[in-house]
């Protein structure tokens, strides 16, 4: 019990400090990407927060596994540095003894990431595309610069040759009114100021002692000229406030669904794919109608009627294009049966082997840090980084193959689980015994004393 207590006194430290690490380089590689589509619309400094935090949810899926494995080639590294792995064996324990705290831990945490991965992220997903859906449909903050042409209204044109950077207050402001399908306006005034009304949806512009020039397309030769003392305009801004949808409107996809719903699919889909499969395949001959020769035809007294050559050709042509065109039909749909299948499958299994990676890097890390006889940051972080390359590898190309049916879902997903997972029990095995063949002392004298011959 202490020696456990002792494991794991060694293995928490470097856990959280390198999930954190790894969330904090998603993080940060996520702001670069989307900082200037947050901060360049106006937006509210909780609606950024929130953003920030349902995006996290993705960045721990892919923390935790590896967080595991730093800190387990931290901990033993370690203590394999300061020969306690020795002083362990040679007081008559083992490095499975050593180990079954760690493995206990990467269960825990496997099974942790799975209700994570099922209960919480489907619906961060979901909100999160949601919210990035909104973002994406506000337009930036409404700002009019000295001299330049602002076209941020639909349908409206302003320029203001001069803007004090102070108020606000414009100076020879003209504005073109397009939004009319037969009319034109120009409005030109002295002075103007421009304002939002209290919830943002409309652009308030009140002008100061100019002319409104209207133009009417159907008819050239019509023109009015108005003057005023004072106007006010009153333009449709919706879309330069945020406006928040409802989750529950927009359909989700197989990210943001949980397992449960995921199965569903996958069995209406294999249960409409087994129907259509067994459609086609016995009632593959029912358009050509064998009891009814193709140059014959029912009278409407149920008497066959012989037809010329000509007619059965044609009506013999006419069937053939409706049977190949109902085939193809269902063949297509077929296809897309079988490919919904593929997607979710695909899905699901990712579900528990991302999660399970927890576990399998155990097995990677306990051997790697002995072997490596190091306990520091850098050569940690060096080989977490090319093991969960190589698995990062397996995962992306799996989900490929696997969705363009060149895989089977599970195999391409668990790909490598098994791979990483075979290397960690070999190299726990060779670890444990000193030698790749154990007790097998026969295999190992063999292979001692074998010499390649000398020419």
């Amino acid at each position: 019990m202490i020696l456990a207590w002792y494991v794991v006194r060694f293995h928490i430290g470097p856990f959280f400090f390198g999930t954190l690490t790894v969330m904090f380089l998603f993080l940060m590689q996520f702001l670069m990407n989307n900082l200037d589509r947050l901060l360049g619309k106006g937006l509210e400094t909780t609606v950024i927060l929130q953003v920030i935090a349902l995006s996290l949810s993705w960045m721990v899926v892919l923390a935790v596994p590896m967080g595991v494995l730093f800190s387990t080639l931290m901990a033993f590294g370690g203590m394999s540095a300061a020969h306690e792995i020795t002083i362990v064996k040679a007081s008559g324990g083992s490095l499975v003894r050593m180990m079954l705290p760690v493995i206990l831990f990467g269960f825990l945490a496997f099974y942790g990431m799975y209700r994570f991965n099922d209960d919480v992220l489907p619906d961060s997903n979901h909100r999160f595309k949601i919210l990035m859906q909104d973002i994406q449909k506000k337009k930036p903050t409404f700002a009019v610069e000295s001299g330049q042409f602002s076209t941020q209204l639909d349908g409206y044109t302003i320029l203001s040759r001069s803007v004090d950077s102070t108020t606000g207050a414009l100076k020879g402001v003209t504005i073109y009114d397009n939004l009319r399908q037969n009319q034109s306006n120009v409005v030109s005034a002295d002075t103007g100021e421009i304002k939002f009304n209290s919830d943002f949806t409309k652009l308030i512009v009140v002008l100061n002692n100019g002319e409104i020039h209207q133009f009417f397309r159907n008819n050239s030769k019509e023109f009015r000229k108005i003057s005023f003392s004072k106007h006010q305009l009153t333009i449709d801004a919706h879309d330069f406030a945020f406006s928040r949808s409802d989750d529950k409107v927009f359909s989700r996809g197989d990210r943001e669904m949980r397992i449960q719903d995921m199965q569903a699919v996958v069995d209406v889909a294999d249960s409409n794919r087994r129907s259509l499969d067994s459609l086609i395949t016995s009632g593959i001959f029912k358009h050509l109608s064998p009891n009814q020769p193709p140059d014959t035809i029912l009278s409407d007294t149920s008497v066959p009627v012989k037809l010329s050559r000509s007619e059965a050709l044609e009506r013999a042509v006419n069937r053939i294009s409706i049977f190949r065109s109902s085939i193809e039909s269902q063949c297509y749909q077929l296809s897309d049966y079988n490919s919904q299948i593929r997607k979710y499958s695909v899905e699901i299994d990712k579900k528990y082997s991302i999660p399970f990676a927890c576990f399998v890097f155990v097995f990677i890390g306990c051997p790697l840090g002995i072997m490596s006889k190091r306990g520091n940051f850098g050569i940690g972080a060096a080989i977490s980084l090319g093991v969960y390359v190589i698995y990062w590898a397996s995962l992306i190309g799996g989900e490929k193959l696997a969705d363009r049916n060149m895989l089977s879902p599970a195999l391409g997903m668990w790909m490598g689980n098994i791979v990483l997972g075979s290397i960690g029990i070999l190299l726990t095995y060779r670890m444990n015994n000193e030698s790749f063949f154990g007790n097998f002392p026969k295999l190992t004298k063999l292979f001692a004393t074998k010499r390649l011959p000398v020419r």
